[in-house]
């Protein structure tokens, strides 16, 4: 689903909750400043939101869920989140990881029936198939911290000190996330991750 599909989705659902926070809402100035903040977070935050909830859920429907789920916890305390990208950033990713880490203890960890987007290309499709399902589902086995620190420093090529901010740890913690991640996908891939 394309970026603008996804910011209808979510901006739909979003203006629905400002509309029903606009009648508790004491002045009608307070109703349109909290839109317009909601939207600024939305166009700033959702790309890069969306392509970690979609590494970090079995498919595009949890991603958009998460990502939806986000920005509804940014409308219900829009006075909550804090000013500043990167503080807004640090912000709306530690919300969309707790989220995350919640379903997956909901769930049990059975999240076994997805792909990375993300191209593979070794001569053989086939090859590139099974090494996608092997790689995602060694990082469905890790915690969700990890998980979110290796994805973002691995795959998105955030550096450790943005990391660290956006999910409210050290560096030396995201370090040692770091380090545990790459030892836990290296032996997951090693015994073979059951497919």
């Amino acid at each position: 689903m394309s970026p603008s599909s996804v910011y209808r989705d979510v901006a739909a659902e979003v203006a629905d909750v400002v509309a029903a926070m606009a009648g508790e809402a004491a002045t009608e100035g307070r109703e349109v400043e909290a839109e317009s903040r909601l939207l600024a977070l939305f166009d700033a935050h959702q790309a890069r939101l969306y392509r970690l909830a979609r590494r970090m859920s079995r498919d595009a429907d949890s991603a958009r869920d998460l990502v939806q789920e986000t920005y509804l916890r940014a409308a219900r305390s829009v006075a909550a989140v804090p000013t500043g990208p990167a503080a807004e950033a640090a912000w709306l990713v530690r919300v969309l990881v707790n989220l995350c880490r919640d379903q997956w203890r909901r769930e049990g960890r059975g999240r076994d029936k997805s792909v990375l987007d993300r191209p593979v290309s070794p001569s053989h499709p086939e090859a590139a198939a099974i090494a996608r399902i092997t790689i995602w589902r060694a990082l469905q086995r890790l915690t969700p911290r990890r998980r979110a620190a290796v994805v973002m420093y691995e795959l998105e090529g955030i550096g450790m000190r943005e990391i660290a901010s956006l999910l409210g740890v050290s560096t030396v913690t995201v370090r040692w996330h770091l380090s545990r991640g790459r030892r836990e996908l290296a032996e997951a891939v090693r015994c073979g991750v059951r497919l």
